[in-house]
């Protein structure tokens, strides 16, 4: 490059793009640099050090990349710095004072999402007043506390120490940043009111006591898995009815509360993410939870929840999660479902009372990935409509999702969906890499009638469960069309016929069970399908690996252990089949003796002298006896 063209460059923004491979070493050579921007990417391997060179560099983004190595001591020369992104990265090692020598203009450091070590003295005051400070998944030191020289940070209006090891209590004047994270750590005590912050995560921790109150003002609070007690009556309509709140996501799952969901929550119309799953709460769900006509998401699990779900959530019509499972909501299955809440993506109400029918109208969720209604007393059949569950049923439609479901972005984080999916035998919990997860489950149930072919059409399920039901008919014979199912469970029905041989054609199958069912004949040949374990296919009359059983010609199983039994009494077809075969070797050796005889003359006339002579040896004998007789009875 020209030195003219070296010299003269004063913003380079390569952001968001599909950018690859190291970075150049020719970066130090734009000495009038003043903003690099190259975050989101795929640039891996070192950060150059003579990055240090450019002295004029108010900006150095490179977040969200995959760069790996140190942090380059080097960058501690930048005076005049004022915003450092590197967050979202592979780098690694020891940040110590160097790093920050000179940086006495730096404002912004965002380095999240990196395995750095920080080693400074206990007394070290920072050159820098910082105003967001990004600092997760770094390594503060072996049960270390909140560093001391965070204190001298005034100015800091967004702080991120999630997942540092912390512990200990919170400084009270931590508690006025603006956007705070202090998720994942190990820190202890009682929570000041929240007046002044807008956003704070401090789930995974171990505060405890009553609810804090809120103001009016924030927008995201995220207090789960922690121990705070006590019911939330106090927390949601303790402030007079004229006060409103500007409440986006409210997440206090995982902790202890109790009592009833109180009827007020007409004044935090604004909420979008309702999460008060995990508790010890029970009543009925409240008619005024239909105010929250924002809502995308509302997960209710695991607490003593009873009644019907109530009518007025039909007008919540933005959800896209509704999670109700472990609790004891009775009545029927509503209808309502599949025709006003069409933008769900992970409908979950497992372990309830419900009963009725399955809608037809369900049908009309085509973005549902995630369904799952067992063990309740749903009766009646599978509808044939399920073929309209588009996102399942289209090839491809998953690709490329990935990052969650994502509802709020800040600085120092995101709130993604979470969902706990049942499969396999066991309960995994998906947020991440939630947009792939497809599941369908309406097992222990009462369900009747065979299993529709349409099913087979949604090619995108990864895990499918019809278990503990009393499904009759066969299984559907293109069954192997599903190309991406992972697990398969049709146990405890009455499923009758063969298995078809299209299971054998499933490549991405790593868990089955069709056990105890009315199932007869041979399990389709193939590697994968002996891999699994006999307990798979017991209860039916199946035959063949992995079972002992062994298949005669007929398709019928033979066990092993009455082969060669003293008192093993043939049946009637082994004793037809034994008289066909003596005649078909009676006749076959007849007829080539006859064709020797009439082909070969030597053989034809030795045949017929031996018979000549045996003719006369038995007429001579059997004269002589004759005359015998004769001379006796005279």
């Amino acid at each position: 490059m020209s030195d003219c063209f070296l010299g003269a460059l004063e913003s380079l923004d390569l952001s968001e793009n599909q950018l690859s491979g190291h970075l150049t070493n020719q970066f130090g050579e734009f000495k009038s640099l003043k903003m690099i921007r190259l975050s989101g990417n795929s640039l891996y391997g070192p950060i150059p050090v003579n990055l240090g060179n450019l002295l004029s560099l108010q900006t150095l983004n490179m977040a969200s990349n995959k760069l790996t190595g140190n942090l380059p001591e080097s960058l501690g020369q930048l005076f005049n710095l004022k915003f450092l992104h590197v967050e979202d990265n592979k780098l690694e090692g020891v940040v110590s004072e160097i790093h920050f020598a000179n940086l006495t203009n730096l404002m912004d450091l965002y380095a999240s999402g990196n395995n750095f070590t920080l080693k400074v003295r206990s007394n070290w005051i920072p050159p820098f007043s910082l105003t967001s400070l990004g600092l997760g998944s770094w390594n503060l030191g072996f049960g270390s506390t909140i560093p001391q020289w965070l204190d001298s940070q005034k100015n800091v209006w967004e702080l991120d120490l999630s997942s540092t090891g912390i512990s200990g209590e919170v400084p009270s004047w931590i508690w006025d940043v603006q956007y705070l994270n202090l998720s994942h750590n190990h820190l202890h005590g009682k929570i000041p009111d929240i007046i002044n912050s807008d956003l704070m995560c401090l789930s995974s921790n171990k505060f405890s006591g009553p609810l804090p109150k809120v103001g009016s003002d924030v927008s995201d609070l995220d207090l789960s898995n922690n121990s705070f007690s006590g019911d939330i009556s106090q927390f949601l309509c303790g402030i007079g009815n004229e006060t409103t709140y500007s409440l986006d996501v409210l997440k206090l799952e995982g902790n202890r509360l109790t009592g009833e969901i109180p009827d007020c929550w007409i004044k935090w119309s604004s909420i979008r993410v309702l999460n008060l799953g995990d508790n010890n709460m029970f009543g009925s769900i409240p008619n005024s939870i239909g105010f929250l006509t924002n809502m995308l998401s509302l997960n209710l699990q695991n607490n003593k929840f009873s009644g019907h779900i109530p009518f007025s959530l039909r007008n919540c019509t933005k959800l896209v999660n509704v999670d109700l499972a472990g609790n004891e909501l009775d009545g029927k299955m509503p209808a309502w479902i599949g025709t006003r809440l069409l933008n769900l993506r992970f409908l979950v109400l497992r372990a309830n009372k419900l009963s009725g029918e399955i809608s037809p109208d369900i049908c009309n969720l085509n973005s549902l990935q995630i369904l799952d209604i067992s063990n309740n007393g749903i009766s009646g059949i599978i509808p044939r409509c399920v073929d309209n569950f588009t996102a399942m049923a289209t090839k491809g439609s998953f690709v490329n999702q990935t990052g969650g479901v994502v509802y709020t972005y800040y600085g120092t984080g995101v709130f993604a969906e979470s969902v706990s999916v049942a499969t396999k035998g066991s309960e995994s919990h998906y947020d991440t890499i939630l947009p792939l997860v497809t599941n369908i489950d309406l097992s222990k149930n009462n369900l009747s009638g065979d299993i529709p072919k349409e099913l087979t059409s949604l090619v995108e399920l990864r895990s499918l469960n019809l278990s503990g039901n009393h499904l009759t008919g066969l299984i559907p014979s293109n069954i192997g069309d599903m190309k991406q199912l992972e697990s398969l469970d049709l146990s405890s029905n009455s499923l009758s016929g063969e298995m078809p041989n299209s299971f054998s054609v499933m490549p991405s199958l790593n868990y089955l069970n069709v056990s105890y069912n009315k199932l007869t004949g041979k399990i389709p040949e193939s590697t994968q399908l002996r891999g699994f374990d006999s307990s798979s296919f017991i209860g039916n009359d199946l035959c063949g690996p992995p079972l002992t059983s062994n298949c005669i010609s007929s398709g019928g199983p033979k066990n092993e252990h009455d082969n060669g039994s003293d008192d093993h009494e043939p049946s009637s077809s082994e004793i037809e089949w034994f008289y066909v075969f003596l005649s078909s070797g009676y006749a076959v050796g007849l007829s080539i003796f006859c064709t020797t005889l009439i082909l070969k003359k030597s053989w034809r006339e030795a045949y017929f002298e031996f018979m000549e002579e045996m003719w006369n040896r038995v007429y001579v004998y059997f004269y002589i006896k004759w005359r015998k007789l004769t001379r006796t009875s005279v």
